[in-house]
């Protein structure tokens, strides 16, 4: 692997790791860290960790042929969909914190495929692995792409444990901040929905002038 390369698969794993954000994550997450054990945790991460995988990694060597071809839709209407989801749970999780998560999840034993679409499969994600498969030979970007979420997944697993160990004596401290964190994620995912939406938008007006 010469320099360049190597290059381009750390900035690819760091990329991608920036739009994971497991710290966020985390408070998506906040009752299944509380009411799962560590065991349970770690099957379901690892399970939502391989099938966000398998879809990153098709869409990277995939491409934008995924959605002009195979689809035959433009990737702008994929944004603009994803932003009105994420913006939808934006507004849920002002009002009514992480049980807005609870709700979209379903069922239990569909859990990990609901954490994978939509907290860690949208159309950042997607975005950036079509970028990485577009950077790096096919065998790097699948690696890159797999070291990035299981990192994801580790750190997730390594926070789920901090906070089974600090709840006893912080309780009260923990549900304060994650009050206050719950609310600042929702302005996040409301701010970055409504630029998606205005990206789609914007690309769509490019197309249509065209």
């Amino acid at each position: 692997m010469n320099a360049l390369i190597a290059h381009e698969f750390a900035s690819s794993i760091l990329l991608l790791l920036m739009l994971l954000n497991p710290f966020l994550l985390v408070i998506y997450l906040i009752d299944l860290i509380q009411e799962l054990s560590n065991r349970d945790f770690l099957r379901v991460m690892v399970r939502a960790g391989a099938i966000s995988c398998g879809v990153f990694i098709i869409v990277a060597l995939a491409g934008d042929a995924i959605f002009t071809q195979v689809l035959q839709v433009k990737f702008a209407s994929f944004q603009i969909f994803g932003g009105i989801i994420f913006l939808l749970i934006g507004i849920q999780f002002m009002f009514t914190g992480p049980e807005a998560i609870r709700n979209m999840r379903g069922k239990p034993e569909h859990v990990a495929g609901a954490i994978a679409m939509p907290i860690m499969i949208g159309p950042s994600t997607v975005s950036a692995s079509i970028l990485v498969g577009g950077r790096l030979p096919p065998t790097l970007a699948a690696a890159a792409v797999v070291v990035a979420v299981f990192v994801t997944v580790g750190i997730l697993i390594l926070l789920k444990h901090l906070h089974d160990a600090a709840r006893p004596r912080n309780a009260k401290l923990i549900e304060r901040y994650l009050e206050i964190m719950g609310r600042v994620t929702a302005l996040v995912i409301g701010t970055y929905s409504i630029e998606m939406i205005m990206q789609g938008l914007r690309t769509w007006a490019v197309h249509l002038g065209s």
